[in-house]
């Protein structure tokens, strides 16, 4: 039997994250601050898909965050659908002093919905934060949509890096929460089917089609 080597050994998780927002919001440079603590004031719309993998460390537990850089531009939406599968987080971020990346949110959260599972870990980021006189969305119009939405909320800085790191961390964390809790609770269900098996009873499991099939069998209590 071969030995993992060490590689192996501290890889604990990988989540993919999808970066998604109008162009120019200013992904690119809250992924460039995030990995490598840049900043490029002249950065270029992103043509095509890339990533970074980032390490950060949760409860002792080495979890690797890779990290998607979708291009927003609309020509490319067809060609970056594809990379939201398998996506288990998103940051979706607009850009505070253009209101019509704001508008665009409710049209980025069902494309995310369409090519994603639903259960994406997702926060709304509204980025530039530090461009405060040319402010068009008010920080509590981001809070409201959030909370309508069901997602985190934060204001950004890319430039002068306000909770950058904050919104990233805020979206592992959470993953890593929510798959801590079903590891959990799918342990707690080996442990009672042992228990069962041990004392002689057996355990049957049912699809969600023969468990229907089972109620519709099953006489209504009192009428029989």
């Amino acid at each position: 039997m071969a030995l993992p080597n060490e590689e192996e050994k501290t890889e604990d998780y990988l989540f993919k994250i999808v970066l998604i927002g109008d162009s120019a919001v200013g992904k690119s440079n809250l992924l460039a601050r995030f990995a490598r603590d840049e900043f490029y004031p002249n950065s270029k719309s992103t043509i095509g898909v890339e990533f970074q993998t980032q390490k950060m460390d949760i409860n002792g537990k080495e979890v690797k965050a890779q990290i998607w850089d979708t291009a927003g531009q609309e020509r490319f939406r067809a060609v970056t659908s594809a990379y939201y599968r398998g996506a288990v987080g998103a940051l979706l971020v607009y850009d505070i002093s253009r209101r019509q990346t704001f508008d665009s949110i409710g049209r980025w959260l069902n494309e995310l919905h369409t090519h994603s599972d639903m259960n994406v870990v997702t926060i709304l980021v509204g980025n530039k934060s530090d461009l405060k006189d040319a402010r068009e969305v008010a920080t509590a119009e981001g809070k409201s949509l959030a909370e309508a939405q069901g997602l985190f909320f934060m204001e950004t800085s890319a430039l002068d890096s306000s909770n950058v790191a904050a919104a990233f961390e805020t979206v592992v964390k959470e993953i890593y929460n929510i798959l801590s809790r079903k590891v959990m609770m799918s342990q707690e269900l080996n442990k009672s089917d042992v228990s069962h098996i041990e004392n002689g009873k057996t355990v049957v499991l049912q699809g969600e089609g023969e468990q229907e099939a089972a109620a519709d069998a099953e006489p209504a209590k009192g009428c029989c």
